[in-house]
């Protein structure tokens, strides 16, 4: 490969890594139809790593699977598996000054994934994925847990008008 073209594909990659897109991201299987789940059992993914915001999480998963008409199987397995994933890094902006030490200023972003899988198979059916700045102050975590939830969950896809 020639040496010029690294340079590019170099700066095309921090070009789209300065460009982070935040918001709702959905992957849904165009062959299923989700009108049909009536049941869900939950799946262990990647949960938070603080009990009680994992608790938060799934709480609020299931208020939302509920408004969906969905009830969390008693016995058996469900007609679909639910699991989530969340993490948080820190972004920096890249177009930003530097402060006085010659730090890019940096903030937190929460990145918070639930599947719904396939029980037979455990294939991915429907991804909903939120990545959204975060705000520290830990008093509205959980009123910020509720609405990325809905916020995740007002994409799926009996919500969304045909086109």
């Amino acid at each position: 490969m020639k040496p010029w073209l690294i340079g590019v594909l170099i700066c095309l990659a921090a070009s789209a890594a300065a460009a982070q897109k935040y918001g709702v991201t959905v992957t849904a299987d165009k062959n299923v139809d989700f009108a049909k789940f009536k049941s869900y059992t939950w799946k262990k993914g990647q949960p938070a790593p603080l009990k009680s915001v994992d608790e938060q999480i799934v709480s609020a998963v299931e208020r939302e699977l509920q408004g969906l008409g969905m009830t969390k199987a008693a016995t058996g397995t469900g007609d679909v598996l639910v699991t989530y994933a969340s993490l948080q890094r820190s972004d920096v902006n890249l177009k930003a000054k530097k402060d006085a030490n010659g730090i890019l200023p940096q903030y937190p972003v929460g990145t918070l994934v639930v599947d719904l899988l396939d029980p037979g198979t455990q294939r991915q059916l429907l991804r909903l994925r939120l990545d959204k700045p975060l705000n520290a102050d830990a008093s509205k975590l959980e009123p910020a847990i509720n609405s990325a939830v809905a916020e995740l969950f007002a994409n799926y896809p009996t919500r969304q008008k045909k086109r």
